[in-house]
């Protein structure tokens, strides 16, 4: 899963809209985030493999230190911590702790099993929607798109930043989204691993466009009232 991910960090600011759509997009994609660093440095790896499933060519063979769910929740917790020294804000760590772990089972759903429980790697995981381009589409198509709805339905944009950004985050990822899944299979895993790093880049962008909008009147005294 890809946008499905970035469904869940749009859609959580309707829990708490005190996190930056910066921290959002970091939890939800955490996971995902550390696995081409440590598939660089040699923890994980995996193989250009097209045909292991209808939706991807990557073959996943052993990454454990960045997607099992033992590890997810370690990571939850880690990052729920410095969010918490950071911000104050109890519930906004809880919901960051959420949000990585999210990682895990959302991958579940669309994963062949390949997803770890342990590090041990003894119980693997997945439904596999991956098996089914249509049906992986459809999903994460309709997680995406409702959730920036919400997140556009409840902000309003201070500026121009807030109103053109918002817009290009969305249809960049968008953008991403498609050519990954209609492109010919990557060269090898090293430039797999490095075009991967870009996804940080999408964590201060996003940081940056959430700082000009800001939550409608009616939605915000609604909040207060409760």
């Amino acid at each position: 899963m890809f946008i499905g991910h970035y469904a869940a960090a749009f859609a959580s600011k309707q829990i708490d809209d005190r996190p930056s759509l910066g921290w959002t997009f970091a939890a939800c994609q955490l996971p995902d985030l550390l696995w081409p660093i440590f598939c660089l440095v040699g923890m994980e790896h995996f193989r250009i493999a097209p045909g292991d499933t209808a939706f991807t060519p990557l073959a996943f063979d052993y990454y454990p230190w960045s997607h099992s769910l033992v590890m997810d929740v370690v990571w939850g917790l880690v990052f729920g911590f410095i969010y918490l020294a950071r911000s104050g804000n109890r519930r906004g760590a809880w919901l960051m702790v959420a949000l990585v772990v999210s990682h895990w089972f959302l991958d579940w759903v669309t994963h062949r099993p390949d997803l770890p429980l342990t590090l041990t790697e003894e119980h693997l995981e997945g439904l596999g929607l991956w098996r089914s381009v249509a049906g992986t589409l459809a999903v994460e198509t309709l997680l995406y798109a409702g959730s920036v709805w919400l997140y556009l339905r409840s902000t309003v944009p201070l500026d121009r930043v807030g109103r053109v950004g918002a817009w290009t985050i969305v249809g960049v990822l968008g953008a991403i989204y498609l050519a990954n899944v209609f492109s010919p299979p990557p060269p090898n895993t090293i430039a797999v691993s490095i075009s991967a790093l870009a996804l940080w880049a999408f964590i201060p962008a996003a940081a940056w466009v959430d700082r000009h909008r800001s939550r409608r009147p009616a939605i915000a005294a609604r909040d207060q009232g409760e």
